[in-house]
C-alpha cells in the first residue's frame, strides 16, 4: 500500500516517458527536457519521495524503496512499459527498477548513475561522507539535520548495485556521462559494458549536463529512443 502521493509534471502524448531526478532535486532539473520530450513523447516528470513536493512518507529512504514508489506510481496510472530516463540518483532508480521489473521497462536511459559510492570521484565523495557523518550526529536534535543525513545517506550507502546483477536488464539501454562527471570514467564504462544491450556516450560537460548541455543531450536520448533497431 503506497503511503505518499507523487507529484508530477505531465504532458504530451505518444508512448509514455518518465524523468527521475537526482538527489535534493525535483521534477524542475529537467525544464530544458520536458518541452522538448513531450513533442513525440508522452512525459512524466515525478518528484521522488521526500524531495520537491512529494511527501517523504513513513518507509525507508533508500534507493529500492524509491524503486517500488515508482512500480505504484506505473500501476495508478496504469503504464505498463514506459522509458526510463534517470539522472544521478534517478538513474539509480532506474537501474535498480529495471533489474527488478524486466518487463516492465521499454528503453533505459542511465545519466550518471552509479553501482555504489566507489564510482563517485573522491574529490565529489569525501565532503558527502564528512557531511554525512556530522548530520547523522545531530539527526536526533534536528529535523533539517535528520533530512540532510538521510539524503547525503543515499550517496553514502546506496545504491549497493553488483554488475553481475545488470545482466538482468532487458531493456535496450543507453548509459550517457559527462566528460568531465563526478562519476569515474571507468566506472560508467563498467555500467555500459555489463549490461547485455547497450550503447554508451560521453557528452561534453560535467554531471548536469542535461541542463548545461541540453541541446547535445537531449539530441543524444531522441536519437536513442527513435532508433528502432
Amino acid at each position: 500500500m503506497m503511503d505518499i502521493k507523487h507529484y508530477f509534471i505531465e504532458k504530451g502524448k505518444g508512448e509514455p516517458l518518465i524523468l527521475l531526478h537526482g538527489n535534493g532535486e525535483d521534477c524542475s532539473y529537467f525544464h530544458e527536457q520536458i518541452n522538448e520530450f513531450s513533442k513525440l513523447y508522452h512525459v512524466y516528470a515525478i518528484d521522488t519521495r521526500g524531495h520537491g513536493k512529494t511527501p517523504r512518507g513513513d518507509k525507508p529512504f533508500t534507493i529500492r524503496q524509491f524503486a517500488d514508489d515508482l512500480l505504484c506510481f506505473l500501476d495508478e496510472h496504469q503504464i505498463e512499459k514506459p522509458h526510463l530516463l534517470g539522472f544521478s540518483d534517478g538513474g539509480n532508480i532506474a537501474m535498480v527498477f529495471a533489474i527488478q521489473h524486466p518487463d516492465r521497462v521499454n528503453r533505459l536511459i542511465l545519466n550518471g548513475a552509479n553501482l555504489n559510492p566507489k564510482g563517485v570521484k573522491r574529490s565529489t565523495q569525501v565532503p558527502i561522507e564528512i557531511g554525512y557523518k556530522i548530520a547523522k550526529r545531530f539527526a536526533g536534535k534536528s529535523d533539517s539535520a535528520r533530512l540532510n543525513a538521510e539524503m547525503l545517506g543515499l550517496m553514502v550507502n546506496d545504491p549497493d548495485v553488483g554488475p553481475e546483477e545488470l545482466a538482468g536488464i532487458k531493456a535496450k539501454t543507453l548509459v550517457i556521462a559527462g566528460t568531465n562527471d563526478m562519476i569515474k570514467e571507468e566506472h560508467t564504462r563498467l555500467i555500459a559494458s555489463a549490461i547485455p544491450n547497450s550503447k554508451l556516450v560521453f557528452i561534453k560537460g560535467n554531471h548536469f549536463i542535461a541542463s548545461k548541455n541540453p541541446r547535445e543531450f537531449n539530441q543524444a536520448v531522441l536519437d536513442f529512443l527513435k532508433h528502432t533497431i
